[in-house]
């Protein structure tokens, strides 16, 4: 009985739907779950007359898997993984490959590559993109690990990733951790760009008085413009459609305003803190969930604390996408690129990663969730100059800013006005303007540092390091 190419631990829904993609592409497939029971239900139902088996035991799927073994764990990420690895290596044989495509804290992955590339097993660690849909269809699939181990499995990979004009959406990373470091980011993005557009409907729906389906129409608009066409609000239209089939209303409005996270939106700024990288756009988004956590308290609090009432805000004309609010949204979601990007480029530098920056760009064109056009002038802004520090400052996007600016700043002025928070409009709005100022402040903060610490100083008229005695 010949064995199968390709194997698989963990049937939620993102292992099952990845599988039926490796079975689709020609792959044939081996699946373990702990509970034999939820094998024996996907091979009756979803895996039904493929070429896809289960096993009953780790023993049992290894010997089912032909050599070098190919496994892909779709585990919860900290000990689960962990204990999985540590069940199944006393299985595996030199040159056993397995893949972790959950999304592990990159510190995790580093550690598990050495361990286990040590006993003469590969590792990859890989953050996948997609959600259920993509994993079925062809997600964006980020590995990192050593080259000989991504070699093992680049044909498998190419063939289950989404296909764009310029190829496969997944390309080897880099070394260690860095398949999951660069998925942590792009989550990072995600959570920028969920949060200003929901931003955007907040101030459509509370500033300008627009119900869903006329909010659902700017996005339309929007989704056709080269900006803003992106996944993100292509489903942002489809949530402001959909009703409630009980009475017909809105469906987003009848769900509580508590946004959940899984963590990786915390690990980016984290590592932006530890590695010196202003993020201030993805960081409000973070802020943003946190904040919306405090549902009690923010009911407590709305009655005791007072603001400024709403006014109707005049954003222009809803069919040319109400120019100013579209201005602050483009602005924004490429300040969250570009905060991303630069979390990226501090990281590779950091870590040896040797990240290509206009390879990652390209494999977020396609499967994944924050896959937008603007992907396509960001491959270019780094290919024409790869050390391209910010990516605002490419002339494309530099011009950009320079006509849009205004626009984000009048939304911002009106939102304040209002009442309403809008905290990754505002953050991009102090970020462009920091970044394109050339004298900052800080100078005042050193000279404290240097009156209660003696922290010294250096001046801009001459070399050194110096030291006031303060009055």
């Amino acid at each position: 009985m010949s064995k199968a190419h390709f194997g698989l631990i963990g049937l939620g829904v993102m292992g099952e739907n990845l599988v039926l993609n490796a079975e689709r592409n020609g792959f044939s497939s081996v699946v373990y779950n702990r509970t034999y029971a939820k094998t024996e239900a996907f091979l009756k139902g979803r895996g039904f007359g493929k070429s896809i088996e289960g096993a009953t035991s780790l023993q049992d799927f290894v010997d089912k898997l032909e050599r070098p073994r190919r496994i892909l764990m779709m585990i919860k990420a900290g000990g689960p993984t962990d204990a999985v690895i540590e069940q199944i290596s006393p299985y595996l044989e030199e040159g056993d490959l397995l893949i972790d495509g959950g999304n592990s804290q990159f510190r995790d992955t580093e550690r598990r590559v050495a361990d286990l590339e040590s006993k003469s097993f590969g590792y990859i660690g890989m953050g996948v993109s997609g959600g259920a849909k993509g994993a079925l269809e062809g997600p964006s699939m980020m590995p990192g690990g050593t080259k000989t181990s991504y070699q093992a499995i680049e044909s498998l990979l190419s063939k289950m990733a989404a296909q764009v004009e310029d190829g496969p959406c997944v390309t080897y990373i880099g070394r260690g951790g860095s398949g999951h470091f660069v998925k942590t980011v792009h989550n990072g993005i995600e959570y920028g760009i969920e949060q200003i557009l929901a931003e955007s409907y907040d101030l459509m729906k509370r500033g300008a008085g627009m119900n869903g389906d006329q909010i659902a129409d700017v996005m339309s608009y929007w989704n056709s413009t080269e900006e803003l066409c992106s996944y993100l609000v292509e489903i942002t239209e489809a949530c402001m459609r959909t009703k409630d089939p009980i009475d017909g209303t809105d469906i987003v409005e009848k769900i509580m305003d508590k946004a959940g996270q899984k963590g990786t939106g915390l690990w980016t700024v984290i590592s932006a803190l530890e590695l010196g990288a202003a993020v201030p756009t993805i960081y409000a988004s973070l802020n943003g969930r946190v904040m919306s956590s405090m549902k009690s308290q923010r009911i407590a609090a709305e009655s005791i604390l007072k603001g400024p009432s709403i006014d109707h805000i005049d954003f222009g004309d809803a069919t040319n996408g109400l120019p100013p609010l579209m201005d602050a949204v483009v602005l924004s979601s490429m300040a969250s690129y570009a905060q991303g990007m630069e979390l990226l480029r501090l990281a590779s530098s950091e870590y040896d990663y040797q990240l290509d920056m206009p390879s990652i760009a390209q494999i977020w064109k396609g499967g994944c969730i924050i896959r937008s056009t603007l992907l396509k002038r960001i491959q270019d802004a780094f290919t024409l100059d790869p050390n391209l520090t910010n990516l605002l400052i490419d002339p494309w996007f530099a011009e950009q800013v320079n006509r849009r600016l205004p626009g984000l700043a009048k939304v911002v002025i009106n939102a304040s006005q209002s009442g309403i928070p809008v905290p990754c409009l505002s953050s991009t709005l102090d970020y462009i303007n920091s970044y394109r100022t050339g004298r900052l402040p800080q100078n005042l903060v050193q000279a404290m540092r240097d009156c209660f610490g003696s922290h010294t100083y250096e001046r801009l008229d001459k070399e050194g390091v110096f030291h006031t005695d303060w009055i």
